[in-house]
């Protein structure tokens, strides 16, 4: 009589059908994980946008004279330093990250702003466009002193662009 005892682990068959599983979990997965956080940048792009179209709103009426800003970075503040009166170039309207989103991405998005139509304050007119970067989103953003959002998809966003309802 063999009194063999069997060891009670799993055998190779199931450790590779458990892997294989999981492999196709994370096939369909993964890519759905890459298009929730493209919406989701694209979503806070369109926040930033808002809020900056709210803050030049806000700068015209503080500064008359001087209309809208002449950079993003004048509707910051300095860091860390919030009890300071509002000036021209450091009007505290929005925070510094937003407000350096010219040259540093903001969730995904480099936001370009532009005054350059102006010939002399006030200024009347402004442009800015939310480009993504990197494969952080595939959507493209234009806004202007109109507080319209307006989008393209994989092509830079115009004044004629699509219009977010």
């Amino acid at each position: 009589m063999n009194t063999r005892k069997r060891s009670r682990g799993f055998s190779l068959i199931e450790l590779l059908i458990v892997v294989t599983i999981i492999l196709i979990i994370a096939a369909i997965a993964i890519p759905r994980l890459l298009q929730v956080k493209q919406l989701a940048n694209a979503t806070a792009a369109v926040s930033n946008m808002r809020s900056i179209n709210t803050a030049e709103t806000a700068y015209a009426s503080e500064f008359p004279s001087l209309g809208y800003s002449v950079s993003l970075t004048d509707l910051g503040g300095t860091v860390g330093q919030t009890t300071a009166a509002p000036t021209s170039t450091q009007a505290n309207l929005v925070d510094e990250s937003l407000a350096n989103s010219g040259t540093t991405a903001k969730q995904g998005y480099i936001f370009a702003y532009d005054t350059s139509m102006n010939t002399a304050a006030p200024f009347t007119v402004y442009t800015m466009t939310g480009t993504p970067q990197g494969n952080t989103a595939t959507r493209d953003f234009f806004t202007d002193q109109t507080s319209e959002i307006r989008y393209a998809d994989g092509a830079a966003a115009t004044a004629t662009s699509s219009l977010i309802g």
